[in-house]
Order: structure tokens, then C-alpha cells, then sequence
């Protein structure tokens, strides 16, 4: 069998010629124009704010502890209890304070009843001591007389300062009597406070935000028991950066936004915390908040300070295209858009900041129709 060989030209062209070429697609120039609206965008003045985020604390805040080592006996609330000033939070065991007192009481009792005695007994003494001095003033006006002894004159001096010596040592038991019952009264008084320890109430009305006793748990001294907030008296604490310090005045009146409120509201700064913090470069500012419903501790808040103005590129809210975290326009170059990403920033109702992807004086597509796709002829009209 014998094979020809047909050049590589005449193969193509009887290709071609059977119709084997490709349906050219159409260009963008061959499909209609899509009748579209643009915006210019623009450089605003905008106020230049400071945003610093901060954590929501109570103004007043007791860590109540004991000052004595018991076992509790009873917790008489929980974490989130309405607590009122003096009011009894929590019982200690108080039995060996209990028998402190009554020994002191006692004491004081056996104090008590020696007075009787001890009264008793300078009357008696003063008693012997008057009799004395009287004898002796006879004695001495008998011996100037040569009446009696020189002996029987000394033994009536000794009487009157035997007489004497009784009534300065009966004096004497009956101030120490005095003082005893001081002493014990002063031990009475203390073994009533330490009791009165075992009974622990609210420094103040509030609430109950932390509890970590429970009853029979051992009670330090010191170690925290229950946390108590005063209610309605929160602040904002927050974190600003040390080169913003010019911005911040203690008494100025800032904005605060709480993330659970969806409005902003007035509050004044009480506070500057003049440490900085080396690790975040940061100092705190603390922001008294007005009474609110529904202010927790704990609660994620923000704080804009003012400082002037500043020039941001804006396009509306309706040229924007977010498609998952992507944000995008079409930008309008002559008869076509291309489609180009951006990054945006602060939005308002009728703009919207952009921080990447444009410059000023471009236009931009707004809105975009559907099915608008990059690269697509368009008649901007108005």
C-alpha cells in the first residue's frame, strides 16, 4: 500500500474550509451600554475623634472580709442580692467569744460586789483614825501640862499614825477596786466587739456581685468573702494612648457609647491615673457615667474625645459592595467600569469614609445595578 503525503497548508486550509473555526467572542465594545449613575468622590471635613474602649466599673466598691478566724455558720445571700446598709450578710461561730464575755462579766461581777466591803471598811478606818487624832489631841494637852508620861504620849502618837496607815491602805484597796472594775469593763467592751465581729453586714446599700464562702467554710482574716457595689455610681475606665494625653482634661465632658445601648450619651471625665502603663504605652482615664438602666460591671464601653478636624475621602453608602469581608465599587473610566476593592472607615448615613482604593475625583458607580460585571460599557446619566 502506497501513502501520499499532502502538505501541512493545504490540511489547514481544507480545515478551515469545512468550517472548523472558533465563534468569536463578542467585546465589550460590541455589547449595549448599561445605563448607570455616578458619584464623584469627595474630600469632608469631618471631626476628628479619638476612640478609646474601656471596661464599666462601679465607683464604690467594699471587698467584705472577716477580722477574725471562725467557721461561718450562716451566708444569708447570693451573688445578685439587693443588700441594704447594716444589713447581717454573714454569722461566724462565736462560742469561744461568747465565753470571753462572760468571763469578763464575771469578773466585773466579783468587782462589783467587793465595794460593799471595801466602802465598809474606810468607814471603819476612818472611823479609828478620828478617834485617834481626838485622843491624841487630849494626850497633847495633858503633857503640855506635865499630866501624863512621856510613854503614855508616845502610845497615843502611834495609835493616831496606826490609825493613819489604816485609813490610807483601806483608801487605797477601794481606788484599786475603782480600777479593777475600769479594767474589766475596758475587757467586757473588747470581748463585745470581737463577738460583734462574728456578725458581718453591708458597709453600705448595694449589690452582692461576688461570693466565695459558703457555711463552714474557716474564715481569715483578710480573705475576701463577699464583693459589694453600690449601685447607680458606675464609671468607665478607659485605656488612652499616651500621645493623646493633650486631648484628655479632667472635667471635660466626653461622649460614652455601652455596648448595651445603641445611642451615645454625655459623661464627664473625673479622673486622670497619671502612671503609664510600660506594657501597652497607656494610661487610664476614668469617666463618671450619668444613672442608667441596666449598667453592669463588667460591661465593654467606648470614649470619643474631640480633637478638631480632618480631610477622609467619602463616596455614598450606596456605591459600596461588600461581599463577605470584601468591600468593592465600580470605578467609572471612560465608557467602562472596572471593579476595585477599598477599605473603609468611620460610615454616616450619606457617606461612608474611605481609607484605601480611591482618590479623590474619581466616580464611582451608585448605585450599582444588577448583574453589573467588571469591565462593562456604561452611559453615566443622571
Amino acid at each position: 500500500m502506497r501513502f501520499t503525503l499532502v502538505p501541512l497548508s493545504v490540511l489547514v486550509a481544507l480545515w478551515s474550509g469545512c468550517g472548523g473555526s472558533e465563534p468569536q467572542p463578542k467585546t465589550a465594545s460590541s455589547q449595549p451600554a448599561v445605563r448607570v449613575r455616578a458619584a464623584a468622590v469627595n474630600v469632608e471635613q469631618w471631626p476628628d475623634v479619638y476612640e478609646a474602649t474601656g471596661t464599666v466599673r462601679a465607683r464604690t466598691t467594699a471587698v467584705v472580709s472577716s477580722k477574725l478566724m471562725a467557721y461561718v455558720q450562716t451566708v444569708a445571700v447570693q451573688v445578685g442580692d439587693q443588700v441594704q446598709q447594716g444589713q447581717l450578710l454573714i454569722t461566724l461561730d462565736s462560742q469561744d467569744l461568747d465565753t470571753k464575755v462572760r468571763g469578763a462579766e464575771a469578773a466585773e461581777a466579783e468587782v462589783v460586789s467587793a465595794i460593799p466591803e471595801a466602802d465598809n471598811g474606810v468607814l471603819y478606818a476612818k472611823a479609828n483614825l478620828d478617834f485617834a487624832q481626838t485622843t491624841f489631841g487630849r494626850m497633847q494637852e495633858l503633857a503640855s501640862k506635865k499630866s501624863i508620861s512621856s510613854q503614855e504620849f508616845d502610845e497615843s502618837s502611834a495609835r493616831l499614825k496606826s490609825a493613819q496607815a489604816a485609813y490610807e491602805m483601806a483608801r487605797s484597796k477601794r481606788a484599786q477596786l475603782d480600777s479593777k472594775r475600769a479594767q474589766v469593763e475596758q475587757e467586757i467592751r473588747g470581748a463585745n466587739i470581737m463577738r460583734d465581729y462574728a456578725r458581718i453586714s453591708a458597709p453600705f446599700s448595694g449589690v452582692v456581685t461576688a461570693k466565695s464562702v459558703d457555711p463552714g467554710s474557716l474564715a481569715a482574716p483578710g480573705a475576701p468573702l463577699l464583693t459589694l457595689e453600690r449601685e447607680g455610681n458606675f464609671r468607665l475606665e478607659a485605656s488612652v494612648d499616651e500621645s493623646r494625653l493633650p486631648l484628655v482634661k479632667t472635667g471635660q465632658t466626653v461622649e460614652v457609647a455601652l455596648e448595651s445601648s445603641d445611642r451615645r450619651f454625655p459623661a464627664r471625665v473625673s479622673e486622670i491615673v497619671p502612671a503609664v502603663d510600660p506594657a501597652s504605652r497607656a494610661y487610664t482615664v476614668k469617666i463618671d457615667l450619668p444613672s442608667l438602666p441596666n449598667v453592669r460591671s463588667g460591661m465593654f464601653g467606648r470614649a470619643f474625645f474631640h480633637a478638631g478636624t480632618r480631610n477622609v475621602l467619602t463616596i455614598p453608602p450606596q456605591a459600596l459592595m461588600e461581599h463577605g469581608q470584601l468591600q468593592s465599587v465600580f470605578v467609572v473610566d471612560g465608557e467602562f467600569v472596572h471593579s476595585r476593592l477599598v477599605t473603609t472607615g468611620e460610615r454616616r448615613p450619606a457617606s461612608v469614609e474611605v481609607l484605601s482604593g480611591l482618590s479623590a475625583g474619581e466616580k464611582v458607580v451608585s448605585p450599582a445595578p444588577p448583574g453589573l460585571t467588571d469591565g462593562a460599557r456604561v452611559e453615566v446619566g443622571q
